[in-house]
């Protein structure tokens, strides 16, 4: 979890620093506007010929305002309430695979055959941070075109009641994004109950080379 704060609060001070240039050009501007019309003195405008209403042109994009659009992207409606039970492969560890997906998929994420790219720790959080966390890791994966990932939401072991909260949830919102393949519960090895493995959907061929070109 320390590296995905640490990223949030690197993108939060970028889009301030940011803001702040683009304040102190805006002070320049005027300044500088300032001392022209001190410079060039009184002046008579010349008599109206007519007018002619131009469409003013959009303003530039700020790299704030894109910061926002995609804070608001990462606040995805993803219900609490959605119901997975009848989605969920019927075995002892309720995996998922969408329509079209074969077991055979299933089947080979639980003996490992895709190799673990990235993983999110979810242990401590509260479930609106959770939310958040697990929607931002998702998006950032798919940029990076990741394919497997593991999502830890432990086992509930700390909650009241022992009930894993948590666990639940973490099924519910990855039946609900549409780049989740499939998912299987983590050989004992790799968090056995308290985790699950995760194949995300191929990055499509345009957006990696439109990737590449911006890159």
């Amino acid at each position: 979890m320390g590296p995905l704060r640490a990223r949030i609060a690197q993108e939060r001070a970028r889009a301030e620093a940011e803001e702040r240039a683009r304040r102190a050009a805006a002070a320049q501007a005027r300044a500088a506007q300032q001392e022209f019309a001190r410079a060039v003195g009184p002046v008579t405008p010349l008599r109206a010929q007519g007018t002619v209403l131009l469409r003013p042109e959009p303003p530039a994009p700020l790299a704030l305002q894109h910061q926002r659009d995609e804070q608001r992207v990462l606040q995805e409606a993803l219900s609490d309430d959605f119901d997975v039970g009848s989605l969920l492969d019927t075995d002892e560890t309720l995996s998922f695979r969408r329509p079209g997906i074969a077991p055979e998929v299933s089947r080979r994420l639980r003996q490992g055959a895709w190799t673990l790219q990235a993983e999110l720790d979810l242990h401590g959080l509260r479930t609106d941070e959770a939310r958040a966390a697990l929607g931002q890791f998702l998006r950032t994966a798919l940029q990076r075109g990741l394919r497997c990932v593991r999502i830890v939401h432990g086992k509930g072991l700390g909650s009241p009641g022992k009930s894993p909260v948590l666990k639940g949830r973490v099924h519910s919102w990855l039946v609900q994004k549409n780049e989740v393949l499939a998912f299987v519960q983590a050989r004992a090895d790799e968090g056995g109950a308290g985790a699950l493995v995760v194949l995300l959907r191929a990055q499509r061929q345009r957006t990696r080379n439109a990737a590449a070109n911006f890159g």
